[in-house]
């Protein structure tokens, strides 16, 4: 199945996203599935009657675009989930003073695995507080950062 670039389909629907009152945080095709994922979040969190809200707002819409060219497709609409990796700007900013992991390509300290709270994030790179102090990590020695999930 040949689909549309992610890119100009989250352009596309951004503006109807802004409507309903959600961030489109990623989108994804599962080629193996037909199908298309976007995933949707808002301040204080998702539920399910807006996720449905969404889907029915840019179903119609999505099919003028025809993002896969005239080919069947399953439309998913979901929450990118708690664990989601961080990917923008407006990822890490949204979770400054939040408690967030960070898991390296390669060890630091002998370490590839850091908790702490995030305090900064910019051109210097990804900076935590921790137990032993404050780490700054470049963005290319992150493979994933995230909330930290405490059970």
């Amino acid at each position: 199945m040949k689909g549309k670039p992610i890119s100009e389909i989250i352009a596309f629907l951004e503006p109807i996203a802004e409507e309903v009152g959600v961030e489109i945080v990623d989108a994804e095709w599962n080629t193996g599935a037909r199908s298309l994922t976007i995933y949707i979040d808002k301040a204080g969190g998702l539920d399910l009657i807006t996720c449905e809200k969404f889907h029915r707002a840019i179903d119609g819409p999505l099919d003028e675009l025809d993002p896969t060219f005239g080919a069947p497709y399953t439309l998913n609409c979901s929450s990118p989930g708690l664990d989601r990796p961080f990917k923008r700007e407006a990822d890490y900013l949204r979770h400054l003073g939040e408690k967030v992991e960070v898991r390296l390509y390669a060890p630091i300290e002998g370490k590839k695995h850091y908790e702490g709270v995030l305090v900064s994030y910019g051109e210097a790179g990804v900076t935590i507080q921790t137990d032993e102090g404050q780490k700054t990590f470049r963005e290319e020695q992150c493979a994933k950062v995230c909330l930290l999930i405490e059970v």
